[in-house]
């Protein structure tokens, strides 16, 4: 059995990208749990908003059969304002207590700034020290920032590993619709479709009918 973390930064984050290969890893036997940084965009707004959106979360991770989806309650859109030394070792808690052999997390690339903040920081804690660290750490893609940033060849999201998601695209689906307020209509990356969409295009970069793409930033065997 394997055990695998996902580490996000926002609300529906952790299933943009990876919900359908988080399936796989349930299907298999593996143990997956989630981590959001954040409290999501509505902190802006009421603390009702906040909950709500964090029961969608409960909602998606049940249905994609997570063991544990936390919520470490930072503020949206001020990882970058705070030490990042604050953020890593929030991080470090969770893969010290769960020692995760495997670690999805955001690319570095991302126009979003928290996103950015995540990805150092979890680098960071998952840093090869020690025989418990993560032996993979896995990059995924955000729909809506990963394709939105400038075109850096330093900073372009290039997959080298592709997750076959046929099988799981549609439960995919079905907990990234628990998010009502975080979905957009098509043709918006965050909608229904689009999710859909880019599942197939990965999928025929590998000769498969939907895939998920990741970039390896760590693989050990």
């Amino acid at each position: 059995m394997e055990k695998v973390l996902v580490i996000a930064a926002h609300p529906d984050d952790e299933l943009l990208g990876v919900a359908g290969t988080i399936a796989r890893h349930v299907a298999d036997g593996d143990e997956v749990t989630c981590v959001v940084c954040s409290e999501g965009a509505t902190t802006r707004y009421e603390q009702s908003a906040v909950n709500e959106l964090q029961a969608c979360g409960q909602r998606a991770a049940a249905l994609l059969g997570v063991r544990e989806i936390r919520f470490l309650g930072m503020r949206d859109q001020h990882l970058d304002a705070q030490p990042i030394l604050d953020v890593i070792q929030a991080i470090e808690v969770v893969v010290r207590e769960l020692t995760p052999t495997t670690v999805y997390t955001h690319h570095w690339g991302d126009v979003n700034r928290d996103h950015k903040v995540v990805n150092e920081a979890v680098m960071v804690a998952c840093r090869p020290v020690g025989e418990s660290y993560p032996r993979s750490v896995l990059l995924f893609e955000t729909p809506s920032s990963t394709e939105w940033s400038w075109p850096d060849p330093a900073t372009a999201f290039v997959p080298q590993h592709f997750v076959d998601i046929t099988s799981t695209v549609d439960r995919k689906l079905e907990a990234m619709a628990c998010y009502t307020s975080e979905l957009r209509a098509a043709p918006h990356p965050r909608s229904l479709e689009a999710l859909r969409s880019r599942a197939a295009y990965w999928g025929q970069i590998v000769g498969r009918a939907y895939a998920e793409a990741f970039v390896v930033a760590r693989h050990v065997r």
